[in-house]
């Protein structure tokens, strides 16, 4: 028994030594001009994809379809409010698996390029900042200030746990590792980035880390002693002359970011760009030798409630689409299009000696389903949990809320036509006198007041606010609370006295829904289903309907606002199941009776 433990003991200390060997067999490092891989020159030819906007299921699927358009390299933000979502309570669990999804790269031959930031911009809610950190005393993202750092380092080190072992000097697939993100748009605070710096090598990452900047920013935003790559600029000789002024006169070059599209937001025309127009482009880059990474190689989609919103000085509010397909290579659904092909003809060219492309594979299927009549119901106004009392009107982080929806109700003196006002609101409300929807005001159109015919008598004011999605790029980071941040006046006199009500809509399964006496002149959740014999993809066409969002089986696939210009809403087949499913739809202002599917999405239809 002795040899025996002993020959066992020999044996897994020889395999573990195995192991290691196996794991330390590849080297990533930067010559003057190019990258270098086990000490061979290596051209990144990658595309961004980001883990939370696909289905779990179809993370492998969609891999597959990177390699069969010639990437050998996939990047991916990390997005810190998916992970923290409450201070101190981290998830990375089923789709915020980013561990699993960097493995199954490895697994279908991908390198991958990471980017924990951690802040992301992304067309992502808050620039992927967790909300509570707005309810930290004296907190500044993107500063030295000691609360942030604080915070972020607490994050950082819980990310490296997780995906610092998967760095190529450790045996996994990260080539590289970004900080910060496009900083110079920003500021210039060099003591920051090399801040930044410290953290992610005390958090592990201890490989090649870079910085990504525009072009314009570039000089701004890079740190000395890093890689700095460029977004947005695709001229070969000028990528050269860049980085070669900000880099000792030296290499790599690298687009961090190229941009063969753009993305949408609510009430304006969907974005598209014929492949033709950068097909020469990408052929020129990757003959100069230049690594790339093409943002988006496939957008998805951004579901729940987390797509971000712009604003800038002298322009409106422009929350994002739920629908990030980006007019990509790789459309929302995980399909090639032209873009696809043209871009694999281009790489086609400049492949390594000795590297084939698969086949690509087949699209996935989609199919229209009967209508789904909707046979229960719930009216907003008849399920709401227990309110928080206050003076005057609480924003989502006063409640300790992230997303979704608040109801602020108060009573009023009815005495005919009377005008409400709403200072600071943020961002969508609908206003209902005694349970009836009276009208709706928009931050998009910089709407703030609405007349309201008032009955005699002891009046329900309720106002339910829509939060349409947190600034996610420039100065106004800071100033992203939600709800209704000023006050409230009927003429010339404020409004106290409020009962406030926490809608966040992250779990809607405890709502007991009734197929009678429902008010449909109100804001209202439906309930149907539907049999499957077969699953494949599907669109649920919303055009009929008002704005809000839809659950299948229990995911939310997004919003739909029928001012477009999306008027559909992606339903993976991953989502759907053999037999009985079950839709949830909650409209605002429009409730209709039945939901309508499509086999192929409506991306391009606005209206007012």
């Amino acid at each position: 028994m002795y040899k025996f433990k002993y020959h066992l003991l020999l044996l897994l200390l020889l395999m573990a030594g195995n192991i290691r060997a196996q794991q330390a067999k590849h080297t990533f490092a930067l010559a003057d001009s190019v990258f270098l891989l086990d000490g061979k020159p290596f051209q990144m030819i990658s595309g961004e994809m980001h883990y939370p906007r696909i289905p779990r299921e179809a993370w492998r699927a969609r891999m597959k379809m990177a390699k069969a358009m010639g990437l050998n390299t996939i990047g991916t933000y990390v997005f810190w409010n998916l992970h923290e979502p409450q201070k101190g309570k981290f998830d990375f669990t089923g789709n915020n698996d980013i561990a699993e999804f960097v493995k199954i790269a490895q697994q279908e031959g991908l390198w991958v390029i990471l980017r924990p930031s951690p802040y992301v911009c992304a067309e992502w809610e808050f620039g992927g900042y967790p909300y509570w950190l707005q309810n930290e005393k004296g907190l500044v993202v993107r500063s030295k200030e000691t609360q942030y750092l604080k915070e972020y380092e607490t994050y950082i080190k819980e990310v490296g746990k997780i995906l610092a072992p998967l760095q190529i000097n450790h045996g996994g697939n990260v080539l590289m590792v970004q900080i910060e993100n496009e900083y110079g748009s920003y500021g210039s605070d060099k003591d920051y980035l090399a801040i930044n710096q410290k953290m992610f090598k005390e958090a592990g990452f201890d490989g090649l880390l870079y910085t990504c900047d525009p072009a314009a920013d570039l000089m701004k935003g890079y740190l000395p002693g890093l890689l700095p790559a460029v977004n947005g600029l695709d001229d070969p000789k000028k990528v050269k002359q860049l980085v070669r002024e900000n880099h000792n006169g030296k290499g790599p070059f690298y687009i961090a970011e190229w941009y063969p599209a753009w993305f949408d937001w609510w009430g304006t025309p969907h974005h598209t760009v014929p492949a033709e127009k950068y097909a020469g482009r990408l052929d020129s880059v990757l003959a100069a030798g230049i690594s790339i990474n093409m943002y988006m190689f496939h957008g998805g989609t951004t579901r729940d409630f987390m797509n971000g919103a712009n604003y800038k000085d002298g322009t409106p509010y422009e929350p994002q689409i739920s629908s990030y397909d980006y007019d990509a290579p790789l459309d929302e659904a995980g399909n090639p299009t032209p873009k696809f092909i043209a871009f694999r003809n281009v790489i086609q060219k400049h492949l390594a000696p000795g590297v084939t492309m698969p086949a690509v594979p087949a699209a996935k299927p989609a199919m229209a389903i009967p209508a789904v009549k909707l046979t229960a119901a719930v009216n907003i106004l008849q399920h709401l949990p227990k309110p928080v009392n206050n003076s005057l009107p609480l924003t989502f982080e006063d409640l300790q809320q992230d997303y979704g929806y608040v109801l602020y109700r108060t009573q009023v003196k009815g005495n005919g036509n009377e005008k409400l006002t709403i200072k600071g609101l943020r961002d969508y409300a609908v206003i209902m006198v005694n349970g009836k929807t009276a009208g709706t005001l928009d931050r998009r159109l910089n709407q703030d007041s609405l007349n309201l015919n008032l009955p005699k008598g002891s009046v329900t004011l309720d106002i339910l606010v829509e939060n349409l999605g947190r600034i996610n790029f420039g100065k106004y980071l800071l100033q992203n609370k939600k709800g209704i941040t000023g006050s409230v006046m009927l003429n010339n006199s404020e409004l106290k006295g409020w009962q406030i009500y926490s809608l966040p809509m992250a779990n809607i399964n405890h709502l007991k829904f009734g197929s009678t006496g429902v008010n449909y002149t109100s804001p209202t959740l439906q309930k149907g289903s539907f049999t499957l014999s077969e699953v494949k993809d599907t669109y649920f066409n919303m055009s009929d309907w008002g704005k809000g969002v839809v659950w299948i089986n229990g995911h939310n696939l997004g919003r739909y606002w029928r001012v477009g210009p999306q008027q559909t809403l992606y339903v993976p087949a991953e989502w759907l199941k053999k037999g009985r499913n079950e839709v949830v739809v909650f409209d605002m202002i429009k409730p209709g009776k039945n939901i309508v599917s499509v086999d192929k999405p409506i991306l391009d239809q606005v209206r007012q």
